[in-house]
């Protein structure tokens, strides 16, 4: 690609693709084909113990000279204690009886762990370290900025992005509403944060002097033209990578992923208790249309309440009871290898900026 930043320079970079860290989805061989097609590929590590971090980051660095990252959730409070967590169960019983599970039971949070992934995070020796939900503790960012070449934070909005600067990020990711799964939303309600790609960038373009990571919405050249022309040193791609041939999920999620519209995905609760943007489908339908009676339980109760269910339906091939993330671009989405894709987006994105010249 012709277009150079920054940031591409930085981090030895030949393209400004980073594949989204994506858990169970962004597999070791998933990253290690965006590093090597020149792009920055990621692990998701927040649902891994801190030996699967240590492995992953293990084989990866076998595998690749190319940078690389690892991502992880923020470290969050412990859940309330859920007042009708019978509701919640009765809920789900029907899909159990369904995928031939036991009834299912009230899980306990033991907590994240959030200390011991990242000592195996930096063990792991990645140069890139990402988070959202939040900011790491200020000690825990004084050990990032020593051990870490280039730290990165989650914004949904300019003040969240402002907050992420002071705490000495390296750059912000600016997550339009448009962005598949969890929003990283931490400074502000759910609602009130969710801000279109298109609008959001500029305006934390203009609001810190660190680099911007444009997320959501951008499966194509075109997506990525637009992100750079706004301001941005790079693009974040979760979904586009979703039906990659190395990607870790099931193959009823890719083909949902391909037979989805641009209105087929909506913002739920329903599997982690977390607002996340996903395909619409039975198991959401139903489990938010009953929200109002307690049926939904706070993040991560409610993630490890429907964990059982979710995996039963991959193993069998159910997508009606799949937590299906994805953005609003889906209709863009295409089956092929991670090498084809970033070569596509390439020669899109110079195609692109070509006919604006």
């Amino acid at each position: 690609m012709r277009f150079r930043t920054a940031l591409m320079e930085g981090l030895g970079l030949d393209h400004p693709i980073i594949l989204a860290p994506m858990g169970g989805a962004t597999t070791v061989d998933l990253a290690v084909a965006a590093c090597e097609a020149g792009a920055l590929g990621f692990l998701a590590s927040a649902y891994l113990t801190p030996e699967q971090i240590r492995e992953e980051s293990r084989q990866l660095k076998a595998r690749t000279s190319r940078a690389f990252g690892n991502n992880l959730f923020v470290s969050q409070p412990p859940p309330a204690e859920p007042s009708n967590a019978g509701v919640a169960l009765d809920r789900l019983t029907a899909f159990h009886a369904e995928l031939g599970l036991p009834p299912p039971s009230l899980p306990t949070f033991t907590g994240d762990q959030f200390d011991e992934k990242l000592a195996a995070v930096l063990d792991g020796g990645a140069p890139v370290f990402s988070f959202t939900f939040g900011i790491p503790s200020p000690a825990a960012m004084q050990v990032l900025k020593a051990r870490v070449r280039f730290v990165m934070g989650t914004a949904t909005t300019v003040d969240e992005a402002i907050a992420l600067e002071r705490a000495g990020v390296d750059a912000v990711i600016a997550q339009g509403s448009e962005a598949g799964a969890h929003r990283g939303t931490f400074g502000a309600a759910f609602e009130a944060a969710m801000i279109g790609t298109m609008a959001l960038v500029p305006q934390v373009v203009d609001a810190v002097k660190v680099p911007l990571v444009a997320s959501g919405g951008i499966m194509d050249g075109r997506g990525i033209a637009a992100a750079l022309a706004l301001g941005a040193s790079a693009v974040q791609m979760g979904t586009a990578f979703l039906t990659c041939d190395e990607a870790g999920i099931a193959e009823v999620y890719k083909d949902a992923i391909l037979k989805a519209d641009e209105h087929d995905t909506r913002v739920t609760r329903a599997f982690s208790g977390r607002p996340a943007r996903g395909i619409v489908n039975r198991a959401m339908e139903e489990i938010d249309a009953a929200a109002d009676d307690g049926s939904i339980l706070p993040y991560p109760l409610q993630n490890m309440l429907t964990r059982p269910m979710r995996n039963a339906a991959a193993k069998l091939g159910r997508a009606e009871y799949l937590s299906l993330w994805a953005g609003q671009g889906v209709r863009l989405a295409r089956r092929q290898s991670a090498k084809e894709l970033i070569a596509r987006l390439v020669n899109e994105t110079d195609a692109a900026i070509a006919r604006l010249r």
